[in-house]
C-alpha cells in the first residue's frame, strides 16, 4: 500500500470512529411502468412526476422508468436490461399500465396497478423508509 492510500484509510477511520451505527435500508427501487402512448402513463407523469420528483422520498430511492413505444410490449425482456431482467421474472401478470413497482434487496415488495394505486405505493414506500 503507498503512504497516500495509507494516509486516506487512517482519515477515513478517524472520521467514522465516533459516528453512531445506524441502520441502512437495503436499496430502495422505485419502477414506472409504461408508454408514451398509454393514457392513464400520460396522466401519471402529468399530475404526479413533478411532486414525486420534489418529494423527500424520491432522494431516498433509485427511480427507474422502463418505457416501451407501445406500452402493450413493454413487458418483453429487451426493456428489462441489466439489473431490471430479476425483477420482469418476478412479475406475475405482464400486462397493464402504469405499473408501480417496489423493489428492495432485489425483490418485488409492492407492485400496484393505475394511477389511481399511486397513493398505494407511496404508502408502502414510506413503510419501508421508516
Amino acid at each position: 500500500m503507498n503512504r497516500r492510500a495509507l494516509l486516506f484509510a487512517g482519515l477515513a477511520v478517524a472520521a467514522t470512529a465516533g459516528a453512531p451505527a445506524r441502520a441502512v435500508p437495503a436499496e430502495i427501487r422505485v419502477i414506472l411502468i409504461g408508454g408514451p402512448d398509454c393514457p392513464p402513463c400520460v396522466r401519471w407523469k402529468r399530475e404526479y412526476r413533478e411532486a414525486w420528483i420534489a418529494s423527500p422520498e424520491f432522494r431516498q430511492v433509485i427511480w427507474e422508468e422502463v418505457e416501451a413505444a407501445r406500452f402493450r410490449e413493454v413487458y418483453r425482456e429487451r426493456y428489462w436490461p441489466g439489473a431490471l431482467a430479476p425483477v420482469l421474472a418476478q412479475i406475475p401478470r405482464k400486462s397493464g399500465a402504469p405499473r408501480f413497482l417496489i423493489v428492495q434487496a432485489g425483490r418485488i415488495v409492492s407492485n400496484h396497478l393505475g394511477v389511481s394505486k399511486w397513493a398505494s405505493t407511496l404508502d408502502d414506500l414510506r413503510k419501508l423508509l421508516g
